[in-house]
């Protein structure tokens, strides 16, 4: 069974850090795309950053030079570093582990960024 367990998120003032982590367990993890998406109430789910089996990343435009999404495969983790954070960074994110067909959610992690 294919379990992600996110962590690492809490309420932070704006300019600061988080770093998430997403442990993922029950796959092969080397060969997935690994990605983190986030949602706040009312609105759809959006893409934040993925990082492929190879290493190669894409973010979304807003987070952009301050979010670094990294993997460590040897951990079966992936990471995602937050910096300068905004109050509209603020959301539920989401762990996401894609591999063939298939596509897995982590249960998320709350961030809240103060004003």
């Amino acid at each position: 069974q294919v379990q992600l367990v996110e962590s690492g998120g809490g309420l932070v003032q704006g300019g600061g850090s988080l770093r998430l982590s997403c442990a993922a367990s029950g796959i092969i993890f080397g060969d997935s795309t690994m990605g983190w998406y986030r949602q706040v109430p009312g609105k759809q789910r959006e893409l934040v950053a993925t990082v492929t089996s190879g290493g190669s990343t894409n973010y979304a435009d807003s987070v952009k030079g301050r979010f670094t999404v990294s993997r460590d495969n040897a951990q079966n983790t992936v990471y995602l570093q937050m910096n300068s954070l905004e109050p509209g960074d603020t959301a539920v994110y989401y762990c996401n582990l894609h591999i063939s067909a298939w596509n897995y959610w982590g249960k998320g992690t709350l961030v809240t960024v103060s004003s």
